[in-house]
Protein backbone atom coordinates (compact mmCIF):
# COMPACT_ATOMS: atom_id res chain seq x y z
CA UNK A 1 0.00 0.00 0.00
CA UNK A 2 1.39 3.33 -1.05
CA UNK A 3 4.26 1.74 -3.01
CA UNK A 4 4.66 0.43 -6.55
CA UNK A 5 7.19 -1.06 -8.96
CA UNK A 6 7.88 1.50 -11.67
CA UNK A 7 10.60 1.93 -14.20
CA UNK A 8 12.45 4.08 -16.67
CA UNK A 9 15.03 3.78 -19.44
CA UNK A 10 18.59 4.87 -18.59
CA UNK A 11 20.61 6.04 -21.60
CA UNK A 12 24.21 6.66 -20.60
CA UNK A 13 27.43 7.86 -22.17
CA UNK A 14 30.76 7.88 -20.37
CA UNK A 15 34.50 8.27 -20.76
CA UNK A 16 36.63 5.94 -18.63
CA UNK A 17 40.16 6.83 -17.50
CA UNK A 18 42.21 4.90 -14.98
CA UNK A 19 45.02 7.46 -15.10
CA UNK A 20 44.76 10.86 -16.83
CA UNK A 21 48.08 10.25 -18.66
CA UNK A 22 47.17 6.72 -19.81
CA UNK A 23 44.67 5.23 -22.24
CA UNK A 24 40.94 5.88 -22.02
CA UNK A 25 37.80 4.57 -23.69
CA UNK A 26 34.24 5.69 -24.36
CA UNK A 27 31.08 3.78 -23.50
CA UNK A 28 27.40 4.08 -24.36
CA UNK A 29 24.67 2.06 -22.68
CA UNK A 30 20.93 1.49 -22.60
CA UNK A 31 19.36 -0.06 -19.50
CA UNK A 32 15.76 -0.70 -18.46
CA UNK A 33 15.63 0.16 -14.75
CA UNK A 34 13.02 -1.12 -12.29
CA UNK A 35 12.40 1.00 -9.20
CA UNK A 36 10.37 0.21 -6.07
CA UNK A 37 9.13 3.59 -4.87
CA UNK A 38 6.39 5.52 -3.13
CA UNK A 39 3.23 6.30 -5.10
CA UNK A 40 3.91 9.98 -4.31
CA UNK A 41 7.23 9.74 -6.24
CA UNK A 42 9.06 11.12 -3.18
CA UNK A 43 11.12 9.59 -0.43
CA UNK A 44 13.26 6.47 -0.41
CA UNK A 45 13.53 3.94 -3.25
CA UNK A 46 15.53 0.90 -4.36
CA UNK A 47 16.28 0.07 -7.99
CA UNK A 48 18.02 -2.39 -10.27
CA UNK A 49 18.63 -2.88 -13.96
CA UNK A 50 20.40 -4.97 -16.59
CA UNK A 51 21.28 -3.49 -19.97
CA UNK A 52 23.62 -3.43 -22.95
CA UNK A 53 26.78 -1.34 -23.33
CA UNK A 54 29.18 -0.74 -26.22
CA UNK A 55 32.84 0.13 -25.61
CA UNK A 56 35.12 2.01 -28.01
CA UNK A 57 38.01 -0.30 -27.08
CA UNK A 58 38.32 -3.80 -25.62
CA UNK A 59 41.07 -2.81 -23.18
CA UNK A 60 41.88 -0.15 -20.62
CA UNK A 61 45.46 -0.39 -19.32
CA UNK A 62 45.68 -3.91 -17.82
CA UNK A 63 41.90 -4.57 -18.05
CA UNK A 64 40.87 -6.81 -20.98
CA UNK A 65 37.15 -6.92 -21.84
CA UNK A 66 37.18 -9.48 -24.70
CA UNK A 67 34.53 -7.73 -26.80
CA UNK A 68 33.09 -4.28 -27.38
CA UNK A 69 29.62 -5.56 -26.40
CA UNK A 70 29.13 -5.69 -22.63
CA UNK A 71 26.34 -6.30 -20.16
CA UNK A 72 25.84 -3.84 -17.34
CA UNK A 73 23.86 -4.49 -14.19
CA UNK A 74 23.34 -2.25 -11.22
CA UNK A 75 21.68 -2.07 -7.83
CA UNK A 76 21.02 1.21 -6.10
CA UNK A 77 19.03 3.18 -3.59
CA UNK A 78 18.23 6.82 -3.09
CA UNK A 79 15.87 9.52 -2.00
CA UNK A 80 13.66 11.85 -4.08
CA UNK A 81 12.80 15.25 -2.64
CA UNK A 82 11.79 18.81 -3.49
CA UNK A 83 8.79 20.15 -5.37
CA UNK A 84 7.14 17.22 -7.24
CA UNK A 85 10.10 15.03 -6.20
CA UNK A 86 12.24 16.70 -8.85
CA UNK A 87 15.57 16.08 -7.05
CA UNK A 88 17.01 12.59 -6.74
CA UNK A 89 20.09 11.78 -4.65
CA UNK A 90 21.22 8.17 -4.94
CA UNK A 91 23.97 5.57 -4.77
CA UNK A 92 24.53 2.91 -7.43
CA UNK A 93 26.86 -0.10 -7.60
CA UNK A 94 27.42 -1.14 -11.22
CA UNK A 95 29.24 -4.11 -12.77
CA UNK A 96 30.06 -4.23 -16.48
CA UNK A 97 31.39 -7.35 -18.22
CA UNK A 98 30.74 -9.45 -21.32
CA UNK A 99 29.00 -12.22 -19.36
CA UNK A 100 31.67 -14.78 -20.40
CA UNK A 101 30.61 -14.68 -24.07
CA UNK A 102 34.28 -14.14 -25.02
CA UNK A 103 37.64 -14.35 -23.22
CA UNK A 104 39.15 -12.44 -21.58
CA UNK A 105 36.37 -11.12 -19.36
CA UNK A 106 38.00 -8.93 -16.70
CA UNK A 107 34.93 -6.74 -16.16
CA UNK A 108 34.90 -3.54 -14.16
CA UNK A 109 32.97 -2.21 -11.15
CA UNK A 110 31.79 1.31 -10.36
CA UNK A 111 30.49 3.02 -7.23
CA UNK A 112 28.42 6.05 -8.22
CA UNK A 113 26.88 8.86 -6.22
CA UNK A 114 24.30 10.56 -8.41
CA UNK A 115 22.36 13.80 -8.17
CA UNK A 116 19.59 14.02 -10.75
CA UNK A 117 16.92 16.51 -11.67
CA UNK A 118 13.70 15.10 -13.14
CA UNK A 119 12.14 17.45 -15.72
CA UNK A 120 8.39 17.02 -15.50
Amino acid sequence: QGWHLGGYWDLSAARWERDPTAASLSEIGLTPVFRFQSNEMRGAYVEGGVGAHLLSSTSLDDKRFGSAFQFGEHLGFGYRFGVRGAYDLGYRYQHISNGNIKDPNDGINFHQVRLQYWFQ
